[in-house]
């Protein structure tokens, strides 16, 4: 390669560094992922005069009986045991996400990672694909760190009370958001999920993805992300140390990576997603590249 051929290409090469900021997405599940218990079993269920074990053995029950989808079966189950006991409204499950605990670190985490990406000349935008509620997850502290949180949720009466599930999120359906959030089509009414893109014109390609969960749920999201490129990493609790799922995931190449629910500042959970940051913004550059040396020969005459 001569000289002037060099010049051109570190100048193409820097062009892509600079003008083309690639966006990381970091898809969480909740339970167990980003809060060490269910949301619901933090204040919703002991409000109605429940045990925990006695909610969820009354929800399986329901679902079972009915061939019910299980996610439809608790949300059901949450407003018909709240009659006469609790007001059961937005702002009601609201105020209990507000009291779910998280894991440590979790509070500053989004903020580092994003200040890290940024100094690396990426964009890092954080995702909620969670069979939990979206309104107690936008009860939480965090909830404004998320570009977009997927969720169960409720459709609400004139009055605000519950009254009917507007959206139910479950394992299998899960998938549907990572498609939403490649191509850019994030509403849940947006039929530009269905659209044909070019490879080169996809928002956040999967190679660009990163899903962090815990469990079974998890488990086609995880498997999507992780044979189209990207990372998928698996969490445990690092007080019970119960490393049982996350093997299991990780021998049937469900899962990449496992880590501890740690997101503290310098955790291993940390490193292990700014090495995949670094990665990411390396191979990019190449990637653009790529895509730029087809456009090349797509107009190049007497080809």
């Amino acid at each position: 390669m001569d000289h002037n051929s060099a010049q051109n290409s570190q100048q193409k090469t820097d062009q892509y560094s600079n003008e083309h900021r690639p966006i990381l997405a970091i898809c969480y599940d909740f339970d167990k992922t980003l809060s060490p218990e269910d949301m619901q079993a933090q204040g919703y269920i002991q409000s109605i005069g429940y045990t925990v074990p006695q909610f969820w053995e009354e929800c399986n029950k329901l679902g079972s009986a009915n061939e019910m989808d299980p996610n439809l079966a608790y949300m059901y189950e949450m407003i018909a045991k709240a009659r006469g006991k609790v007001l059961f409204t937005r702002e009601t499950l609201r105020e209990n996400g507000s009291k779910v605990k998280l894991f440590p670190g979790v509070a500053t985490w989004f903020d580092r990672i994003n200040e890290y990406g940024k100094k690396q000349g990426l964009t890092v935008e954080h995702y909620i694909i969670s069979s939990g509620l979206k309104e107690m997850i936008e009860g939480t502290e965090i909830a404004e760190k998320f570009t977009k949180i997927y969720a169960s949720s409720f459709l609400y009466d004139d009055a605000g009370v519950a009254v009917w599930p507007a959206q139910a999120v479950n394992f299998t359906n899960k998938t549907q958001f990572l498609f939403r959030i490649e191509k850019g089509a994030l509403d849940v009414n947006d039929n530009a999920v269905n659209n044909y893109y070019q490879p080169q014109d996809l928002r956040i390609p999967f190679r660009n993805m990163v899903y962090i969960g815990d469990s079974d749920t998890d488990i086609p999201c995880m498997k999507l992300v992780n044979i189209n490129g990207g990372h998928s990493i698996g969490v445990y609790n690092n007080e019970t140390k119960d490393k049982r799922k996350v093997f299991r995931m990780l021998s049937e190449n469900r899962i990449r990576y496992i880590a501890p629910a740690d997101y503290t500042d310098g955790s291993q959970l940390e490193t292990l997603v700014k090495q995949i940051i670094d990665r990411t913004v390396a191979n990019e550059v190449l990637q653009r590249y790529h895509y730029d040396c087809v456009e090349e020969k797509n107009f190049a005459p007497n080809t």
